[in-house]
């Protein structure tokens, strides 16, 4: 490698090496066909996977450990993706999850349509800038026509039934559907149990999802109150306790200890009993202070070594040791109890009530977790989900999630549309229509975006064995002849097209963030004409 010697202000050397030769560039038309190609390449790849027929991936990490999961975000974040562009596409479904919760596959889907129709206008010569205007002008008619076509919905604590119908056409893709109802049922009773209707929000941190591998999937339960991966620091302690008062501790049962380093010595025996006595006497009173609160049940953040541990056991004070930081938290808010650093601070009105503490077995393995419910704050609640092995638990979790979310959603904005691509396909109609009424060249971005509206409806049709072209253009042809915006694919065979009777529900917020969130993805991947980097990474 060639490089040049010279020297700053202070005389110092330093070689200046020149690597321009190892870079590499794209430009123009170039370096536009280079990124639809990437983008099309991850649409490609979540396209199998939409719908309730979608097709699941198995994904295998550096270290052996297997996913199975068809949902999108997933799947693009356990990628190995290298190109620049499909990096942004990963980082758009990942921002569809966090804002919406759900979507995620049908945003990129969407994201990879709009540029490969940009690649046509391209080559036909149009300027990315006028395509990038034009699929602005039609996201506004299309966003526009969403909100025409969604209808109000009720949510109130009492009517489940139709929020039961939301969470489960959320859940019809997911692996979960063998026990569909079950879990759309526990999904709405989390939710309803957190919700704040006066606010129209939902706290999320109340809601915990464990899971616990074993037992059948139909074994998952929602628990009103908090779960823990603990059992009773002394094998010998109850495992049922009545009307619990909870002490919640964040300090040791130890003697204290000096902060700065010390050293202590014991040169005589009688030392030695004075140091053991000295520590005896220190645990009675520790004890003593929990038991004279009228504490039944102690809950320590710390551990606590085996002669405390018998101690407890001795005065019949149940006690549970080492449970972390978030889950103290939890039990504190659902139990009403306040956490307390020092014994001497503890008092009968700091302990939290729970109406029964429990210890769960499972099957024939020594594992074990406590139940905490019956509390007095039930805006604490548990989803616990059983499955198989290890990879169903965590798509359990994660399609638990979505539905929340979707719920959540709809605590939030209570609008709705109907699915199976009958949205896409009614503001697809409205954009072509509306581009009819424009003259100048953007014309011919929003007949494409019109175009690339209809990916989602046809790769619902492909993955559920019907001939796509064909699908659409009946459905297309019926929405326009009977004015029903309603009219989708009918995925599971029910024998009507009507979203509406087939219950087929989803948020109008998802939906609108899906075109929102894939047009400025595509503007701002338009906008690129010129990539530098190393040779390697091109």
């Amino acid at each position: 490698m060639s490089g040049s010697l010279a020297f700053d202000e202070y005389g110092r050397p330093f070689i200046i090496i020149r690597d321009q030769e190892r870079k590499s560039r794209l430009t123009g038309i170039e370096a536009h066909k280079s990124h639809i190609m990437a983008a099309k390449a991850v649409a490609g790849v979540l396209r199998t996977s939409l719908g309730p027929k979608g097709l699941d991936k198995l994904l295998v990490s550096p270290d052996g450990d297997i996913t199975v999961t068809n949902d999108g975000a997933t799947i693009l974040k356990q990628m190995d993706v290298q190109h620049q562009i499909a990096k942004l596409m990963v980082q758009l479904s990942q921002s569809q999850d966090d804002e919406i919760g759900d979507g995620t596959t049908g945003v990129v889907v969407l994201a990879g349509a709009l540029l490969e129709q940009a690649e046509k206008l391209l080559d036909r010569g149009i300027h990315p800038i006028r395509v990038a205007d034009g699929y602005e002008m039609a996201a506004t008619v299309a966003c526009e026509h969403l909100e025409k076509i969604s209808e109000g919905f009720k949510v109130t604590p009492k009517d489940r039934e139709d929020l039961i119908r939301l969470a489960m056409t959320t859940l019809g893709s997911k692996i979960v559907n063998r026990c569909h109802r079950q879990m759309a049922e526990i999904a709405v009773d989390a939710i309803m149990s957190v919700a704040d209707f006066d606010r129209k929000d939902v706290d999320f941190e109340l809601i915990k999802v464990e899971g616990k591998v074993g037992g059948k999937m139909e074994d998952t339960m929602l628990i009103k109150g908090v779960i823990i991966d603990k059992d009773m620091s002394h094998p010998q302690m109850p495992k049922n306790i009545k009307d619990a008062k909870i002490a919640i501790l964040t300090c040791p049962f130890e003697p204290p200890k000096p902060k700065t380093k010390h050293g202590l010595e014991v040169k005589s025996v009688e030392d030695y009993r004075k140091l053991r006595e000295y520590e005896l006497q220190k645990f009675e009173t520790m004890v003593k202070q929990v038991k004279d609160t009228g504490a039944n049940l102690v809950i320590c953040q710390w551990g606590f070594d085996d002669e405390a541990n018998h101690l407890l056991l001795q005065r019949k004070l149940p006690a549970v040791r080492w449970v972390g930081g978030p889950e103290i938290e939890l039990i504190a808010i659902a139990t009403g109890g306040r956490i307390v650093p020092r014994f001497e601070e503890l008092t009968k009105e700091k302990l939290g009530t729970a109406g029964t503490v429990r210890e769960l077995s499972f099957g024939t393995t020594k594992e074990k977790m406590l139940v905490i419910e019956d509390c007095n704050n039930s805006r604490a609640v548990t989803i616990f989900i059983r499955g198989g092995n290890k990879m169903i638990v965590e798509e359990g979790k994660r399609s638990i999630h979505d539905a929340l979310c979707v719920i959540r959603n709809l605590v939030k904005d209570s609008r709705i549309v109907y699915g199976g691509g009958a949205p896409e396909i009614s503001c697809s109609l409205a954009v072509a229509e509306a581009a009819k009424k424009i003259s100048t060249l953007e014309q011919y971005a929003m007949k494409s975006f019109s175009e690339a509206l209809e990916s989602v409806p046809l790769a619902l049709a492909e993955n559920s064995g019907f001939a796509p072209i064909h699908t659409l253009a009946d459905i297309k042809s019926r929405q326009i002849k009977e004015k029903n915006p309603r009219l989708g694919i009918d995925c599971l065979n029910k024998g009507t097209n009507d979203m509406k009777t087939q219950s087929v529900i989803e948020t109008l917020s998802s939906k609108r963030a899906q075109i929102l969130l894939a047009v400025q993805l595509t503007k701002m991947i338009l906008k690129i004409d010129d990539v530098r980097g190393s040779a390697d990474q091109m």
